[in-house]
């Protein structure tokens, strides 16, 4: 539906030309979707954490590689130490050379890794004109570290559950351009209408003060009325100014934020029909636990302070098996390298366990441990403050239904009674004070009619950005399948 209304308001704008533009409520969200810099940002992060997920994933696969050593020359004296102890100095000059082709795989189970390779290796005296070449035809090793931290077992819970995050954050931050687009709307509508009150009351005071001078020149008013209408005069025509500014700022505001050229004018059209919907607390507040990305990021952050945990106890003491088997042979010439070849074993176990170092490892372990237990306090009120949220803009917005009938109500007849005032004062049976008093009144309660109509369209986006479900349409605003 959004690209609906921002074709609508593309097509608008080719008439531009022809006629002055008028924007829906819908029509200026759909080009802040469309273009805003607030949107572009938020698909920029959005692809930006596909790519992370991507790298994360790549973590798993194997990966082939080729590397090596260029030819390394080497000219100089070098000591070599006698059999009678003395130490004599031997020209050396040599070349060594190595290429490795690798295919590595991690083991995310275990945290450890095996690769196979094959390599060549080639050694060049050049004083005496000698040439060796090793070859290890083949090469199985493994490499695994035991009782250590495994990041790429606990990575694998977190990182798709972050990736999840992510996707549902595009759709909330889109639902915020959304709220802000509703935001600089009804700023521009505030300074329209305000505008529009202003030329108003300004026409009508000048009319109001050519009656009254009238009057004066008669004899059937004071002269302290007239300076009163005169003075309302000068003041309209200061209000006038000040709105007119207003208007001027909001609307750059706004077409800056939506990406209008900067020549392209426009009106607002007023968001009178609201969408009516029942909304239960219940419902709306499972729709945000199934929905935000709020609610598993508290999954995630335990398993994060669980990780910590573990990454704690596997810093208590290192210990690392390496192994190889493969094939390996030498010979003065790269064929014969490869011939007769012979088994190559190795295997080391290595360890670091510390006998005394002052009860760090106590240390780690407790922190770890207070820290998950703070993480799970902090996500407890957490899940109490998003319940009491989704809650409070449920019956926030169902109180906004009956204010808009209210003030609407309001408007229409403040300005009944204002046109009747008026027509008493033409014909005398009211002063100039009463009159002023309906007309505050009726500019008062059209400003309360728009400020009611913004409200109730920030908490609709409210609503649907923290539950991203739209109750109007009944149609979810995020797919767990996207």
């Amino acid at each position: 539906m959004n690209k609906v209304f921002t074709l609508i308001a593309f097509i608008t704008l080719s008439f531009s030309g022809y006629a002055q533009t008028v924007y829906t409520l819908d029509g200026i969200i759909g080009l802040a979707k469309g273009q805003s810099p607030l949107a572009k940002q938020a698909e920029t992060r959005k692809e930006n954490r596909f790519w992370q997920y991507r790298l994360f994933r790549s973590n798993y696969n194997p990966q082939l590689a080729l590397s090596g050593n260029l030819p390394a020359y080497s000219n100089q004296f070098i000591p070599v130490t006698q059999e009678d102890g003395s130490t004599q100095f031997r020209p050396v000059e040599q070349t060594n050379s190595s290429l490795n082709l690798g295919l590595f795989q991690p083991i995310s189970p275990t945290g450890g890794s095996i690769s196979v390779n094959t390599r060549a290796s080639q050694f060049q005296d050049l004083v005496i004109d000698d040439t060796r070449w090793r070859s290890t035809i083949v090469d199985l090793t493994l490499n695994q570290p035991i009782f250590a931290f495994n990041q790429l077992k606990w990575d694998k819970r977190t990182e798709p559950i972050r990736y999840e995050e992510s996707k549902r954050s595009y759709v909330e931050e889109m639902e915020f351009v959304s709220r802000t687009a509703v935001q600089r709307f009804f700023d521009y509508l505030d300074a329209q209408v305000n505008y529009q009150i202003a030329e108003f009351n300004l026409s009508n005071n000048d009319t109001i003060y050519n009656i009254e001078k009238g009057r004066y020149n008669i004899g059937t008013t004071s002269e302290d009325k007239l300076l009163q209408v005169e003075l309302q005069l000068l003041r309209s025509q200061q209000d006038l100014a000040q709105a007119q500014l207003d208007l001027q700022t909001s609307r750059l505001a706004l077409r800056t934020f939506i990406g209008l050229n900067e020549g392209q004018n426009f009106d607002l059209a007023l968001p009178e029909e609201i969408p009516i919907f029942p909304v239960d607390e219940e419902i709306a507040l499972q729709y945000a636990k199934d929905n935000r990305s709020d609610f598993i990021a508290f999954e995630r952050r335990r398993i994060e302070a669980d990780a910590q945990v573990a990454q704690a106890k596997g810093q208590r003491f290192q210990m690392n098996l390496n192994a190889s088997f493969g094939l390996n042979s030498a010979g003065t010439s790269f064929d014969q390298s490869y011939q007769d070849a012979q088994n190559q074993q190795f295997a080391n176990l290595t360890l670091n366990i510390p006998i005394v170092n002052w009860g760090r490892n106590e240390a780690r372990m407790k922190t770890a441990l207070a820290n998950k237990q703070l993480t799970d306090y902090v996500i407890a009120q957490e899940e109490q403050n998003f319940e009491q949220e989704i809650i409070t803009q449920v019956r926030q917005l169902e109180v906004l239904q009956q204010q808009i009938e209210i003030s609407k109500k309001s408007d229409e007849v403040a300005q009944k009674r204002y046109e009747v005032a008026q027509n008493r004062y033409l014909i005398g049976k009211i002063d100039i004070t009463n009159l002023n008093i309906a007309l505050t009144e009726k500019d008062n309660a059209r400003r309360s009619y728009i400020n009611a109509l913004r409200t109730y369209w920030i908490a609709y986006y409210d609503l649907r950005r923290l539950t991203l479900y739209d109750f109007a349409n009944n149609a979810l605003l995020y797919a767990i399948d996207e």
